[in-house]
């Protein structure tokens, strides 16, 4: 969940929980048997998911040899960016493989929650009605809409209405109340994939797919746009496949392998893909506009990591709901659970458990190891998040990261890893640091 820039302050010997060995934190014996007996435990999920490598990444790789992709797609022109063979084929293979009409692949998008906006802006209208079936958004699309903020040109700010349909208590999306909800006129529905900040599962394909028929059975014309963070490559399908007008996601996410530097995507039906790239550059320029600066090479490269990635992110969360089940915490999703992100909520219960990992995880990062992740307010953010993400990319959470607002009930969230030995590591270092706390 972490977004780029984290806050972070130098870390003192004297401060540190852990034992320090030549700057080194070394853990406890029965934390580093608890996390083995953890691997032990998910083999057979960790097998299954690597199995599973093999289709996603045939069709990463049918869309390469359908757009026939070269080096010479791998350079870019300069300036406005028009007539860039290799951001179109791009555009093209991004398509194929989330099997959509069209999609438009930009580094210009500085996040997820850009890409969102930009999809928002674009195909909503003065007047028009915006109607989220799974609860309140994640915490940086509410000064989007209007929730939080005045003065910054939200959606409210230019007379879109918003509603949203509450989560039941098991945290699922209100079936029997969509149809009440929809009775108002709706020009665009907005189903988060993701459970976001928010204790409960997040949606698969399948459910994705029901909703989208439901809403199309009520209004026809309605929109169905899906916020997609995290999920790419999780299933064999995307919400594209079942129905969804649009969807937008990151590129430091799961789609960009980890080497994507930058940027994000929207997909879906040709004509709103457009008018989300009209919000993005100009009217009249849309799509057709917007450098890659010479970096396709690593967005196609990206792409074709990503599957593998994936599988390895959704292994270290298995390993993370298995040693925090193991202990007595909440989680979410339990262990051996259906998945259809990468994410792993672990309820800690007190914000000093939160630092406590955070802290553990960031010393076993590749990048700012010596680094201590202390509270502060991000932009976007409703709380004082902390977060640990030593990573190459800054921001990414395809690479191991942790984050968490400090309010109750007080849950981290952890997604990423580009292997899971990494997210073993960081798990022996946590658990003796929770043992000498």
């Amino acid at each position: 969940m972490a977004p780029a820039g984290l806050p972070l302050l130098s870390l003192s010997s004297a401060d540190s929980p852990f034992q320090q060995t030549a700057g080194v934190a070394t853990c406890s014996g029965e934390a580093a048997e608890r996390v083995a007996r953890a691997l032990q435990a998910i083999a057979p999920l960790a097998a299954a998911r690597t199995t599973a490598v093999r289709q996603r990444l045939e069709r990463v790789l049918a869309a390469f040899a359908a757009e026939r992709v070269g080096v010479h797609h791998f350079a870019s022109v300069s300036g406005y960016g028009h007539g860039d063979l290799g951001r179109e084929t791009l555009d093209r293979v991004f398509a194929q493989v989330l099997e959509a009409e069209a999609a438009a692949v930009r580094l210009q998008f500085v996040s997820g929650t850009h890409a969102i906006a930009a999809a928002l802006y674009g195909v909503l209208r003065p007047g028009d009605r915006l109607l989220a079936l799974t609860g309140r958004p994640y915490d940086t699309l509410e000064e989007v809409i209007g929730l939080r903020g005045t003065g910054q040109g939200s959606l409210a700010e230019f007379g879109i209405t918003y509603d949203e349909l509450r989560l039941t208590a098991a945290g699922r999306v209100d079936l029997e109340r969509i149809d009440a909800a929809l009775a108002v006129p709706t020009r665009m529905v907005l189903i988060q994939r993701s459970c976001g900040y928010s204790w409960r599962p997040s949606l698969s394909v399948a459910e994705i797919g029901a909703l989208v028929e439901r809403v199309k059975a009520v209004r026809p014309e309605c929109l169905v746009f899906v916020d997609n963070c995290y999920g790419e490559l999780v299933e064999e399908q995307e919400p594209t496949a079942v129905g969804a007008d649009l969807i937008a996601g990151s590129l430091i996410k799961n789609l960009g392998g980890t080497i994507a530097p930058t940027g994000g995507y929207v997909a879906g039906r040709a004509e709103l893909v457009e008018q989300a790239c009209c919000r993005l550059t100009a009217p009249g320029i849309g799509s057709e506009g917007g450098t890659s600066f010479d970096l396709n090479r690593l967005l196609f490269q990206g792409l074709f990591l990503a599957p593998q990635m994936v599988a390895e992110a959704l292994i270290g969360a298995e390993l993370v709901a298995q040693v925090f089940h193991d202990l007595g915490y909440a989680v979410n999703p339990l262990p051996g659970g259906p998945r259809s992100d990468v994410i792993q909520a672990v309820r800690l219960g007190s914000p000093e458990r939160i630092k406590t990992v955070c802290r553990a995880f960031q010393s076993c990062s590749p990048v700012g190891s010596y680094l201590d992740p202390v509270p502060a307010p991000m932009p976007g953010y409703a709380s004082e998040l902390v977060m640990a993400g030593g990573s190459f990319i800054d921001g990414s959470t395809s690479e191991f990261s942790a984050d968490g607002p400090l309010r109750e009930p007080y849950v981290l969230y952890v997604q990423g890893g580009t292997h899971h030995a990494h997210v073993a590591l960081a798990l022996e270092k946590a658990l003796a640091a929770l043992e000498g706390s």
